[in-house]
């Protein structure tokens, strides 16, 4: 296909509180070098990350968001395979890791302090064209829509390796709570979970209600009411979760999260509430009730692909809406005040 010299994006070049995404048409197409691909993006996800990106919570350095893209390979730099070509793939979160460093040697290279990651160190999926390192890109089943795929690339692999995590801890028919279960993330954690053999019990705001029981939860609880009560009832032992995941980055979660569980269980961070926030937890409590409290950052390549062949069997599917690009703004709106169901899917401009 004829590759063009410029194409259309959506930027910020000043992330603050106030700010709004610029659309430019006439951003220069990059070019892939050696080990590299250039994709032609079909469909990216806009996940509350790329919020916090816009608005300035956290340090960046490109002015492209976007970190859920799905598009086909139309071009291979120097030395690089051709085989490539015309491949759907995905762009993820993990833009690339060094592979070198004593944390990569472990195979936790989703913790590489050396990583960099797309829509905040090198330009995201905000934008028609991106290049990527070959090795970094994820292949993409054909059966799969792609729009229903970009926000599995982030969240549904979050969710994914967030849930994985407590292998180590939790045995099937525990009881695990998602704390934000009826957001973006939280639906597809709910049906991530049932696939691995936890009970789940949602918490969220009651409009999330009828999402999370769809999704597979096996109980509800508003956040609003007496959780800890609630969850001691439905465990049936009067001693708590077996794990919490915090899946929103808000501070009530963290609060009211860690009153859920039972001694020796588990809390999972994934949210990102401000970033001087401290989980409310003594030292003597976690002593004493022999806690764990785990970070989490997205998942491996390997978690992707086996989240992706649940969704191929139609055990995990993506509650999402789609927007054309052009309305980039307005969705970042709805996402600040949470009144997107699932998730935003943004439809590049052909």
């Amino acid at each position: 296909m004829t590759i063009p010299k410029a194409q259309t994006v959506a930027c910020v070049d000043n992330p603050r509180p106030d700010a709004t995404l610029e659309i430019r048409r006439d951003a220069p197409v990059p070019q892939p070098g050696a080990g590299e691909i250039l994709i032609k993006m079909e469909y990216t996800g806009f996940c509350h990350s790329d919020v916090h990106n816009i608005k300035g919570d956290l340090p960046v350095s490109t002015n492209i968001p976007g970190h859920e893209g799905v598009g086909r390979v139309i071009q291979v730099g120097p030395g690089t395979s051709s085989d490539y070509i015309g491949k759907r793939v995905g762009i993820k979160w993990l833009y690339s890791a060094c592979n070198t460093c004593p944390i990569c040697k472990t195979g936790r290279y989703t913790n590489c302090p050396n990583q960099r990651n797309c829509g905040r160190h090198v330009p995201g999926t905000f934008q028609q064209y991106v290049v990527s390192p070959a090795e970094w890109a994820s292949p993409i089943p054909e059966t799969l829509k792609p729009e229903a795929v970009a926000p599995l690339l982030c969240a549904g692999l979050t969710m994914y390796g967030a849930l994985k995590k407590l292998d180590k801890f939790c045995q099937k028919g525990n009881w695990i709570v998602l704390m934000g279960a009826g957001g973006g993330l939280g639906h597809l954690g709910i049906q991530i979970g049932k696939e691995m053999g936890y009970n789940i019990i949602a918490i969220d705001s009651e409009p999330k209600r009828d999402i999370c029981m769809k999704s597979g939860a096996a109980a509800f609880i508003d956040f609003r009411e007496d959780a800890e009560k609630r969850v001691k009832e439905l465990t049936g032992d009067g001693f708590g979760a077996h794990a919490v995941v915090v899946v929103v980055g808000v501070e009530r979660a963290y609060d009211q999260g860690v009153t859920l569980i039972r001694p020796t269980g588990t809390v999972v961070c994934v949210g990102l509430p401000r970033i001087d926030y401290h989980i409310p937890i003594s030292p003597l409590f976690c002593v004493d009730r022999g806690y764990q409290i785990v970070g989490s950052a997205v998942g491996t390549e390997d978690e992707l692909q086996a989240l992706l062949k649940l969704a191929e069997a139609g055990k995990v599917s993506t509650h999402y809406e789609v927007f054309d690009f052009d309305k980039v703004n307005d969705v970042m709106e709805k996402l600040v005040k949470y009144e997107i169901n699932g998730k935003a899917v943004l439809r590049l401009p052909e």
